[in-house]
């Protein structure tokens, strides 16, 4: 394909997902017994108070802005982790970083609930020690991709078997920890989404900072250091901004594990492999996908719901069986 045409292909996705993220932020608003009109709504929003517009703002807006921020930030940690590990089936989910975080919040919250606003710091905490297990686990010699995923998929169900006892432990119910563990985000507010917000303007626009260098460890790293790229530095440096992305996220929704491989592997067929559009690319339809999730989960079973995680993981999980199958690297 030639270089105009694959340029027009971008803009054109990066304009339907676009569209389409603004056109299901007004649908997802009028899924539920209260409905408004878009003019409606933007009239009660900024011109005049209005009773049903208020009702959906405190209820339901938190909830699809949560969606939003973090479908965004764990697609751009997927794409970095497959950046820094040379792994196309690197995900924060499934090679244990979010069930680390998680075990993190859970603690936090079930100890130490007066340090709530603080919890994404040390879900972050709980990410770093979660990666750094995986990383040093699987090293013999190098890093291969199959024995990340393995590794990832042991330190992930440790942590997420602590979190599942200190769950049970707390009673159960469905706020505070059970709200982490489940990935339940149903009576989430504002100030879960002050609380969400600055972690994730923060750790996006380092993302976007370092998407060049996230092109040259594409590169041997020979060739990386020749170029003048500290290749073990910038590892690392990304490796934190994408453990802060997916830690955060985590804190406040819940593990979501396959949201960071799909997006990532659309973004690729559709914009190419260059992490300057791949990136902002992702935060849309990282963005797009998770909102979606919560919107199908909460109407395919009305007036019950289903977690956006558990859509996001029926989803995925075959189409990581796909990816598997499919890649020459895990074929022997």
């Amino acid at each position: 394909m030639s270089t105009k045409k694959k340029t027009v292909r971008a803009a054109l996705s990066f304009l339907i997902i676009g569209i389409l993220l603004v056109a299901l932020f007004v649908a997802a608003v009028n899924i539920g017994s209260l409905k408004v009109s878009f003019p409606e709504l933007l009239r009660g929003l900024f011109v005049e108070y209005n009773e049903d517009v208020a009702t959906i703002y405190d209820l339901r807006f938190p909830r699809i802005v949560i969606s939003i921020l973090a479908g965004a930030a764990v697609a751009v940690s997927g794409v970095l982790f497959q950046a820094v590990l040379k792994n196309p089936l690197a995900d924060p989910g499934i090679i244990g970083i979010s069930s680390g975080a998680s075990f993190a919040a859970v603690l936090v919250t079930a100890f130490a609930p007066s340090l709530y606003f603080f919890t994404p710091l040390f879900a972050f905490g709980g990410g770093v020690l979660a990666f750094f297990l995986v990383y040093t686990l699987s090293w013999k010699g190098g890093l291969s991709p199959l024995r990340i995923i393995l590794v990832g998929v042991a330190v992930q169900a440790m942590f997420s078997g602590l979190s599942s006892a200190l769950n049970a432990m707390n009673g159960g119910n469905m706020s505070g920890v059970a709200s982490i563990v489940n990935g339940n985000i149903t009576m989430k507010t504002w100030d879960d989404v002050y609380t969400l917000l600055p972690y994730v303007v923060v750790g996006l626009v380092l993302a976007l900072i370092f998407v060049r260098t996230c092109n040259l460890l594409a590169l041997e790293d020979k060739t990386a250091r020749s170029l003048g790229v500290n290749v073990n530095t910038m590892r690392i440096v990304i490796s934190l901004i994408a453990v802060l992305l997916a830690s955060i996220s985590t804190a406040v929704v819940g593990t979501v594990s396959f949201l960071g491989l799909i997006v990532p592997h659309i973004g690729r067929l559709l914009v190419g492999s260059d992490h300057k559009k791949l990136v902002p690319f992702s935060m849309l339809l990282g963005a797009f996908t998770f909102l979606l999730a919560d919107t199908i989960g909460r109407t395919i079973a009305s007036p019950y719901e289903v977690s956006a995680s558990i859509i996001m993981s029926v989803v995925g999980g075959p189409f990581f069986i796909i990816l598997l199958r499919r890649s020459k690297k895990y074929a022997n």
